[in-house]
């Protein structure tokens, strides 16, 4: 959970990448892409299930058990 005086992620990032470029760190920058990338698609993800709402799956069936005797 961030709190406010937290930084949010791509936020960081983005000034991460920033510096790498000035710092002419192309591995960096790859990494800092591909994982820009990827929080992109997980916040667009989110998004979609968000609009879908939430699913009822109902609630499960127990099958009939029968009761014993047990002998007394």
């Amino acid at each position: 959970m961030w709190t406010t005086t937290s930084t949010p992620p791509k936020e960081d990032l983005l000034a991460r990448r920033e510096r790498a470029v000035a710092e002419g760190w192309r591995g960096e920058i790859d990494g800092l892409d591909l994982t820009l990338t990827f929080l992109r698609g997980k916040r667009e993800q989110a998004r979609r299930f968000a609009r879908s709402g939430p699913v009822s799956l109902g609630l499960p069936v127990v099958p009939h058990q029968k009761h014993h005797a047990t002998p007394g």
